[in-house]
């Protein structure tokens, strides 16, 4: 098993193949939401739902459960959720344009979390999306749909406090791989028409859960 130490170091020699000056795409056919759950016996179920971006609707979805081989550390739970996240999009029929994965990008201690990761283990342009803050500070955005504040790590946009809708609490966005914040906010907004949280990270939280 890795060490902390080492996983450390891995993400510090990953993080400089990050590319943050593509803006990514614009528009995307299929998008795929990325999601761990968390069973017994240290148990860890990756999930991946492919919906088509224009519809959302659900056109192809794997769920791979394995024991998690890293322990659980906080800015390193990328070592706990990669390799059943990895093994169920290796058996994704329909390969998508996007991922949008329930977690940090850029918005982590070392810049290098589990979006940014992914996106440069499978060359996808890639967004983080969590639920909750985890580095830096933040202003609350206004109550408007579509408002945001920026995330401030050590002077450094690292993210955007996002509101997906109205008077509801923001979700917070950050770059992962090939994708502006720009372009990775206006996919969150299209991609969350009804709720708080992105369709495909919903879809997959529910595949993960079952």
């Amino acid at each position: 098993m890795m060490s902390i130490e080492e996983a450390e170091a891995e993400q510090e020699r990953l993080r400089p193949l990050v590319d943050l000056d593509d803006p990514g795409p614009e528009r995307v056919e299929f998008v795929a939401g990325l999601d761990v759950g968390y069973g017994g016996d240290d148990e860890v179920t990756g999930a991946v739902v492919v919906l088509r971006s224009g519809t959302l609707e659900v056109v192809d979805q794997v769920a791979v459960r394995q024991r998690a081989g890293f322990p659980y550390v906080p800015g390193l739970f990328a070592f706990r959720e990669l390799p059943p996240l990895l093994a169920a999009m290796d058996r994704l029929r329909v390969p998508p344009d996007l991922l949008v994965c329930d977690g940090y990008g850029l918005a982590h201690p070392r810049r290098f979390g589990l979006a940014c990761h992914l996106g440069v283990l499978t060359g996808l342009p890639t967004i983080g999306v969590a639920k909750t803050a985890f580095v830096g500070r933040h202003d609350d955005p206004p109550a408007a749909r579509g408002s945001w504040s920026p995330i401030l790590l050590d002077g450094e946009v690292v993210g955007r406090a996002l509101r997906t809708r109205e008077g509801v609490k923001p979700v917070f966005v950050s770059q992962g791989h090939r994708v502006s914040l720009d372009n990775a906010c206006s996919h969150v907004l299209r991609l969350s028409p009804d709720f708080r949280l992105p369709e495909p990270i919903r879809a997959a939280d529910r595949l993960s859960r079952s």
